[in-house]
């Protein structure tokens, strides 16, 4: 033990050289997280110019989030093996490569395939860049390291829309992916030069007969299956389809292959084992609900803003800055208050109480015509909110852990946020799409046209219509459908501001579990990612 604290230790940074290595670290999160919201914006111009439907077109999305999270479980193995430095360096290559083929594309398919080919790259740098950030810090310093990196992460998706609503409107969308270029090289160059890895007692690489290869195989076929059955669910009608079942069973398959794998190899691509320690599988749960407000709000308020709103994509998109740039203000008060020793839990359990706080003022203040000044405070409410969850989540997460179960617990917990955004957004548009249907109902049984107020609207409507040179059965037909279609946009609203409420309950509910944690006796010595 005293061995690998030594070994620890001489990857501690400190002037210029961890200003560099956390600049670097940031930039690759950055890089990989925007690059989950940039192509959101960018959706219909790639139909045009590709020639592809809307459903072909949302394997772009889907493709980067498959890649994305099978990777991310394996990047701790893949670490040990390739030496931590080399893998980082090649992840950036292989995502700043795809970047560059995803922007000379010249069909859908094209595109997907390279774009999963950069989630592959992309998801190693999330948790190396975790980790990386957080050895290059003494440990007394590594609450803070772990602030700085948590601003990258939380600013990230919303700084995707805005950024490619701009270059889609004055540029056009392959330079999405050209921009990750010249910033990829940089980040390589600059990981080549100042990046180390650690050498761990007792490590091997192992040999190609000794890897878990059926372990990335089950792997594979359950989270692969898994993000396709979130991202298309929906849409598909879900278990109503034939594909969404069939992957939805694949699924379930692959995950009791895979705990049966890794509990009986004796070299686990990844160690389940790791989530016997108590503090960590309330992280990983946790982890799961910090992803499901923090994408699925970070979805839901562009949707909002554009379909009942009418509001541009780049407007929408800019609401959400404000939100994020509280949260970064709100990081390295979160890293100090851990260095002096505030308990996460009650950190975590006002984040909780504040994120309730923004969902419920959203609750009762969206309308059909909901300003921006409306929701500026109850953003920055959610800032606030996200700043007093991430950080502690993080770190209290792995407070009881010590060596390389560090690190093999920050894949989890990684994995566990990526996979709550798209369970998030998965429930978020299937409860849209339901509860709006069940409000409609409910709103037309309302709606009796023997009552004055009622017929009044209609003649009006249908007066105006004949103004306008409409027959007089062609302008009733108008008039009712404006009528549809204004109780179809009220019963919308409505499902809106049910998912706030449901989203507000769900992190309140989980406020007393939060209060039940054992705290680590050493959080900052073993706060640290390895």
């Amino acid at each position: 033990m005293e061995t690998a604290s030594l070994q620890q230790d001489s990857l501690v940074e400190y002037g210029f050289r961890r200003v560099i290595i956390t600049i670097t670290a940031v930039l690759c999160a950055l890089l990989e997280i925007v690059d989950t919201t940039i192509v959101n914006v960018a959706l219909n111009d790639m139909k045009g110019s590709l020639g592809a439907t809307l459903t072909d077109v949302a394997w772009v999305i889907t493709a980067y989030a498959i890649a994305n999270v099978i990777v991310i479980p394996m990047t701790s193995w893949l670490s040990q093996q390739f030496g931590r430095r080399n893998y980082f360096a090649a992840s950036i290559i292989i995502f700043t490569t795809a970047s560059f083929l995803c922007g000379n594309a010249t069909n859908i398919w094209e595109l997907v395939f390279f774009r999963f080919i950069q989630g592959m790259g992309g998801g190693a740098l999330l948790v190396t860049a975790q980790t990386i950030i957080t050895e290059s810090y003494p440990p007394a310093k590594r609450g803070m390291a772990q602030a700085i990196y948590g601003m990258g992460v939380i600013v990230g998706p919303t700084l995707g829309p805005p950024l490619g609503g701009y270059i889609i409107d004055n540029f056009s969308w392959p330079y999405i992916f050209y921009i990750n270029v010249p910033l990829g090289i940089i980040a390589t160059l600059l990981t080549l030069s100042f990046v180390r890895s650690p050498k761990y007692e007792g490590s091997k690489k192992q040999s190609v007969k000794e890897v878990d290869w059926w372990g990335m195989v089950f792997l594979i076929m359950f989270i692969g299956s898994l993000q396709f059955v979130l991202e298309h669910g929906q849409q598909d009608d879900w278990f109503e389809d034939r594909t969404i079942l069939t992957l939805s069973i694949l699924s379930a398959v692959g995950l009791f292959l895979f705990i049966w794998r890794e509990l009986v190899y004796e070299n686990p691509i990844v160690n389940l084992r790791v989530l016997k320690d108590k503090n960590l599988q309330v992280g990983t749960v946790m982890s799961f609900i910090l992803g499901f407000g923090l994408f699925g709000s970070t979805f839901i308020i562009p949707i909002y803003t554009q379909s009942i709103l009418g509001w541009p994509a780049t407007d929408a998109g800019m609401l959400l800055i404000p939100s994020s740039i509280m949260t970064g203000i709100m990081m390295p008060f979160i890293g100090k208050m851990i260095q002096n020793g505030v308990p996460q839990k009650y950190m975590v359990a006002l984040g909780l109480c504040v994120f309730f706080g923004f969902s419920f003022i959203m609750y009762s203040r969206i309308t059909n015509d909901t300003g921006s000044e409306h929701m500026f405070w109850p953003l920055i409410l959610r800032g606030v909110g996200l700043g007093l969850l991430f950080v502690p989540v993080m770190t209290l997460s792995l407070s009881t852990l010590k060596g390389k179960a560090i690190g093999e617990g920050a894949s989890f917990t990684g994995m566990m946020r990526q996979l709550g955004g798209s369970f998030g957004i998965a429930l978020i548009t299937t409860f849209i799409s339901r509860d709006s249907q069940h409000h409609r109902v409910n709103l037309i049984s309302h709606l009796d046209e023997t009552k004055f107020e009622v017929q009044q609207r209609i003649l009006q409507l249908q007066q105006s219509f004949i103004a306008k040179g409409y027959s007089t059965n062609e302008a009733l037909g108008k008039a009712h459908q404006i009528i549809e279609g204004s109780v179809m946009k009220q019963a919308t609203i409505l499902s809106y501001m049910d998912v706030f409420l449901y989203l507000g309950v769900l992190f309140l509910i989980c406020v007393p579990f939060v209060l039940m944690i054992k705290q680590g006796k050493t959080i900052v010595d073993t706060s640290s990612i390895h």
